[in-house]
């Protein structure tokens, strides 16, 4: 069993050669599990555990799960169990994971292209309300997260879902992730293409299908043909951009293996152009060659980011085209990006129809099934039946006539959700944290929560785009670097010499044609007490020393350590 031309390694001395060991590649014979996970998924596919759960753990409660299932294939449909409660940030690396698990469990929806009906929204609610303890997470990624789920309501809770048209299936694990899509697909004013139908059909084909349900890690995926490209193609493990080619036609540019985390890594361009009847083909070979081709030794490295980094762009080309789809894509254009534009869609705006879509906050995504019901509500009370979740933790309404903006915003503003937030709420997120994520080790909702509240107070009319992403942890699930400012929860020492939560800072992420990650200066950490008054006063800072169109990533670049301190 040869390693592949990627693997051969140098030799360690010019007298003795060093065999480099296998990565665990399907395609080169390496088949035999080679860490603890893969054993598990080759013992059996995660996507059995549904049965075990409906007929056997939901009746025989908690105790009754076997710890392969618990901590290992209950994620191929969106189960985790969450963190006990009282277990400082300071143990999350040192207990087993027994030690770590609550008995309850957090449950991820999957809404693919973030769309929603009222029935599909209303239901999500409901379940919040009647199993969550009225609990509910906005998700980065799209997705509505709950937490308290006992094993006993799983299978009512599936039930509800499914019978609006949603479902966890595939919703964590070595599996397709949600399906990112521009939430305003189809009525955005300017967009190249509406990727909804490629969308529903990559679902329907792919998602639930033993043939994509181990992979070597999580698989991440968007299609947009926004103008603002507000699902960050850059860091997904497979984007599909909308463009036009030279003859007009609107289609695809193809990037492969982004991804954030301990090793970020942006996702490179393969230079194809892919017309919108090929994307689900087209996806199911990126989706093959990671099966096939990807490390599964470590996990460290088993995401598609270290394939593609080794072969290369052209490499991952070829092989797509010569392996998988047995025929050659045409080179196509790049993505059109505009420094100027907000990834987001706040605020109140005309659809291509002469319509509305109407973009609101909730406040780091934290929100309640109580109040989800009212969105509900609202919308349906204005005459929409579509609701759309967004890239960063945000809700849209759409199709709303121009004589009830008004009406509609204030409804929404009555219930904490703003339709002109500031700077500050419109562009913080916050990842899970330490009061659920067995992964975090400090508090995060909460903490950017009063941060928002604070800068407001503080700097009332700083208009400036700034986006504060808070981290429970290294993984970067609120990506906190491609931030302005980027906090990375750690345990650090205050003046007294106590241990407490704080930050890890960096500064100067960004996307498009910004594209950096946030630069660490050596020491810059703040205590979670002191984060208002250091983000104060370097934002200060930047308004004192700007250039005239000089956004804040381009400041922190040139600026002294000592300024950003």
């Amino acid at each position: 069993m040869p390693p592949s031309s990627a693997q051969s390694g140098k030799a360690a001395t010019a007298a003795k050669p060093r065999r480099s060991r296998g990565e665990g590649q399907w395609a080169l014979g390496y088949r035999e599990p080679l860490n603890k996970n893969e054993e598990n998924k080759k013992n059996d596919d995660g996507l059995n555990v549904r049965d075990r759960i409906v007929n056997v753990y939901a009746k025989g409660g908690f105790d009754s799960i076997d710890p392969a299932d618990l901590r290992g294939r209950f994620r191929w449909f969106g189960l985790y169990t969450q963190r006990a409660p009282g277990i400082d940030g300071g143990k999350t690396a040192v207990l087993e994971p027994e030690e770590l698990d609550d008995r309850y469990f957090m449950l991820r929806v999957r809404i693919d292209g973030g769309q929603l009906s009222v029935a599909q929204l209303r239901a999500i609610a409901e379940i919040s309300r009647d199993y969550g303890r009225d609990t509910a997470d906005i998700t980065d990624r799209q997705n509505v997260q709950y937490h308290w789920i006992r094993i006993e309501d799983v299978p009512a809770i599936w039930e509800k879902l499914e019978s609006v048209g949603l479902s966890t299936t595939e919703a964590c694990g070595d599996t397709p992730r949600v399906i990112m899509g521009c939430p305003v697909s189809g009525v955005a004013e300017e967009e190249v293409l509406d990727p909804s139908e490629q969308i529903r059909r990559i679902h329907d084909e792919h998602i639930g299908s033993p043939e994509f349900s181990n992979l070597p890690r999580k698989f991440k995926t968007s299609l947009s043909g926004c103008t603002v490209h507000c699902v960050n193609h850059e860091i997904n493990d497979v984007a599909f951009v909308g463009v036009r080619n030279e003859a007009g036609e609107a289609g695809y540019d193809l990037f492969v293996g982004g991804g954030l985390a301990t090793n970020p890594m942006f996702a490179k361009r393969l230079g194809a152009f892919v017309r919108p009847d090929q994307v689900s083909d087209v996806w199911a070979g990126v989706a093959g060659i990671f099966r096939d081709y990807g490390y599964r030794r470590l996990r460290t490295r088993a995401r598609i980011k270290f394939l593609i980094k080794d072969w290369g762009a052209e490499r991952f080309r070829e092989v797509l085209e010569n392996e998988y789809l047995g025929h050659k894509l045409p080179d196509g254009p790049e993505p059109i990006l505009d420094p100027g534009v907000r990834r987001d869609h706040v605020g109140v705006h005309r659809q291509s129809d002469g319509r509305f879509y109407v973009g609101f906050a909730p406040k780091v995504g934290r929100v309640s099934g109580t109040s989800l019901l009212r969105v509900a509500e609202i919308a349906e009370e204005h005459g929409s039946d579509r609701v759309r979740t967004t890239p960063d933790q945000k809700l849209i309404i759409l199709d709303v006539e121009e004589e009830r903006t008004a009406s509609i915003s204030a409804s929404l503003e009555s219930e904490g959700y703003e339709v002109s937030p500031s700077v500050f709420r419109r562009q913080t997120m916050a990842c899970t944290g330490i009061q659920f994520c067995k992964l975090a080790i400090v508090e995060t909702k909460d903490r950017a929560s009063s941060l928002i509240d604070e800068l407001e107070k503080r700097l009332p009319d700083f208009e400036d785009p700034i986006s504060i992403n808070v981290n429970g942890c290294p993984n970067s699930c609120a990506r906190v670097q491609v931030a302005d400012i980027g906090l990375k929860g750690q345990l650090m020492l205050n003046e007294r010499g106590e241990q407490v939560e704080g930050y890890q800072i960096h500064l100067g992420g960004g996307m498009g044609l910004t594209q950096a990650f946030g630069k660490k200066i050596r020491g810059l950490k703040s205590t979670a007490d002191d984060l208002p008054d250091y983000v104060e006063r370097v934002l200060r800072r930047f308004q004192a020393q700007r250039k005239d169109g000089e956004n804040f990533a381009a400041w922190a670049a040139r600026a002294d350590d000592a300024d950003l301190k």
